[in-house]
């Protein structure tokens, strides 16, 4: 397949480029800046009116780029930037891949399961509803966008992708130094549920939505095992061989990181991938230890 890619520099895309070129798939990477590189092309995200070259041919797309959304606290204006770059800009390309002579017969839009807010104690599954708060607008708004391009006849996968793990960045990444340090523990009351999966399983699930006809609509990304945050203190402290036992207090997360707190940090969702399960998927880390030894090997 001729795979186009936005967001290729990112935790995810960095992987999916080499990931499906490995798997025999010719891969464009969309970017911002000028090409760098053969199968690179520019792509002005936030310009409405920018068009392809018409005569451009790719069989699928696959669209990860976004404005990260927790490394900066929540400002009206930083607010305003997620929600753009999730539901305009996903129009925006939308818009410029119908106009091609032959637009993409697959369009696969990350999402997040932030899509359910928060969930608390409810199995959350793909028919499960739009839930409330700041992220589940960004999602539903998300989801939106991406739904257009069936107007163009493409086969639409909307991925919720619940926390990735991998020693190179996002989540994990920035709790390793706190835990080696020995200041690591729960977060909040720990109770809060935490969908995850390895970032191989993701490369894996994505490639499967690209190339599985049975694959259309919404689809969680998370490994059928999610865990309470304070199992997951548990076993991340035990894969590094240091305590677990400072929790962090509701309070002092508002304090620190303001309103994005009680979204991303304090709130859970128990979502299960019951789509990839019926499509036949295999997850390669079922286990959470097994997903953070293979990152955090012993020294």
């Amino acid at each position: 397949m001729r795979i186009a890619v936005t967001g290729a520099s990112g935790l995810v895309g960095r992987a999916l480029v080499p990931f499906l070129r490995a798997a025999g798939h010719e891969v464009w990477r969309l970017q911002r800046s000028p090409p760098q590189a053969d199968y690179d092309v520019q792509w002005p995200s936030h310009d409405p009116q920018f068009r392809f070259d018409p005569g451009t041919r790719w069989d699928a797309v696959v669209h990860l780029a976004g404005e990260p959304v927790a490394e900066k606290r929540w400002s009206s204006e930083q607010k305003s930037r997620i929600l753009s770059s999730r539901g305009d800009v996903t129009l925006h390309l939308v818009q410029a891949l119908a106009a091609l002579d032959v637009p993409p017969a697959v369009f696969v839009c990350a999402s997040a399961v932030g899509y359910y807010g928060d969930g608390r104690e409810t199995l959350l599954r793909e028919s499960s509803p739009v839930g409330t708060g700041f992220l589940a607008e960004v999602c539903r708004d998300w989801e939106g966008a991406a739904a257009t391009a069936r107007g163009f006849g493409a086969r639409v996968v909307s991925l919720r992708i619940g926390v990735v793990l991998t020693a190179e960045g996002g989540m994990l990444a920035q709790l390793v130094p706190i835990y080696r340090a020995g200041l690591g523990g729960p977060v909040g009351s720990g109770l809060q549920w935490l969908s995850w999966l390895h970032r191989d399983d993701l490369l894996a699930l994505i490639l499967l939505a690209l190339t599985d006809a049975r694959l259309s609509g919404p689809v969680n990304a998370v490994s059928p095992e999610p865990v309470r945050q304070v199992e997951f203190a548990r076993q991340l402290a035990r894969v590094l061989h240091r305590p677990a036992f400072l929790p962090t207090p509701a309070f002092a997360v508002r304090l620190a990181f303001g309103a994005m707190a009680d979204e991303v940090l304090l709130a859970g969702q128990r979502v299960l991938p019951e789509v990839a399960q019926q499509a036949g998927f295999t997850w390669k880390y079922n286990d959470l230890a097994d997903a953070l030894r293979a990152e955090l090997p012993p020294p």
